[in-house]
């Protein structure tokens, strides 16, 4: 069994090489350059095949392959780079004083959570610009305690509260 999987990791990382350097060939100028070149060529033996079906549909194979495969490289550099760019992210949340853990790994959350989160946020701009300022306050907890102690307005229970104060006391 471990001689199965050893050989499974070692063709994962083999395909993980090759997608990697192809990506790389791909992205470059060389590429562009020899797409333009099949091109060329294709559109001069035109004349030589008579234009027929066969002529085209050798290039509308040969470009359909190639967008084929390109897709998976694509979907795997974005993928790769997104996961990059959130890990990235998340170690600035975590090392940021002051900053909402709940913002790690936000990636991760439903749709539905995203929206809420959003609308948290939404609701911090809106504090912060009824207080004329857009650089004032970390959290949300802290903005709006600040705007209801400026107001004299008892500020609304928090959602931990509000899941706390909903348990029967004991």
């Amino acid at each position: 069994m471990a001689r199965k999987s050893h050989k499974h990791a070692r063709l994962g990382l083999m395909l993980e090489r090759l997608a990697r350097r192809v990506t790389e060939w791909a992205g470059g100028s060389w590429a562009f350059g020899a797409a333009v070149g099949v091109i060329i060529v294709w559109g001069l033996t035109g004349p030589i095949f008579h234009f027929s079906d066969t002529w085209q549909l050798v290039i509308n194979t040969g470009t359909t392959i190639v967008t084929f495969l390109m897709v998976f490289l694509i979907q795997r550099s974005q993928n790769k780079d997104a996961q990059a760019i959130h890990l990235k992210l998340n170690e600035i949340v975590a090392a940021m004083e002051g900053a909402s853990n709940r913002l790690i790994n936000v990636e991760e959350l439903t749709e539905d959570e995203v929206r809420i989160l959003h609308r948290h946020y939404q609701r911090l701009v809106s504090i912060a610009k009824a207080e004329q300022s857009l650089t004032h306050s970390h959290s949300i907890e802290e903005a709006t305690a600040r705007h209801h102690r400026k107001a004299r307005t008892p500020p609304p229970p928090t959602p931990s509260e509000t899941s706390t104060s909903a348990k029967p006391k004991q």
